[in-house]
């Protein structure tokens, strides 16, 4: 990949992160909130983005939006193969709790 090819998607990479937040926000700001581990001031001003705005912030060359798994045990978890349907299920919600206690200490 090129570097002209990367930013492209990087561009397009933040445009969909953007309204997609956007949406999330304003169809269940609570769930938002968790969903994209973000803040209320954050949301807040996400939610009052113009289109224009957000093709503009869109266009920047920095990735806005970020991997929030950072922990091993998580990755763990969330990656587990060969597991049973059950042992999936239960490792996906500890790693959602996970996840949410990490949320909460942002």
């Amino acid at each position: 990949m090129t570097t002209e090819q990367i930013l492209a998607e990087i561009r397009e990479t933040n445009l969909s992160y953007l309204m997609l937040a956007q949406s999330l926000i304003r169809a269940d700001r609570e769930q938002a909130l968790y969903r994209l581990g973000i803040s209320e001031d954050t949301a807040t001003l996400i939610a009052s983005l113009s289109p224009a705005q957000i093709l503009k912030i869109a266009t920047g060359n920095t990735l806005l939006c970020g991997l929030r798994v950072a922990d091993d045990l998580v990755w763990g978890l969330i990656t587990s193969h060969g597991k049973t349907a059950a042992g999936d299920s239960v490792n996906r919600l500890h790693a959602a709790i996970l996840m949410a206690g990490q949320q909460a200490s942002v």
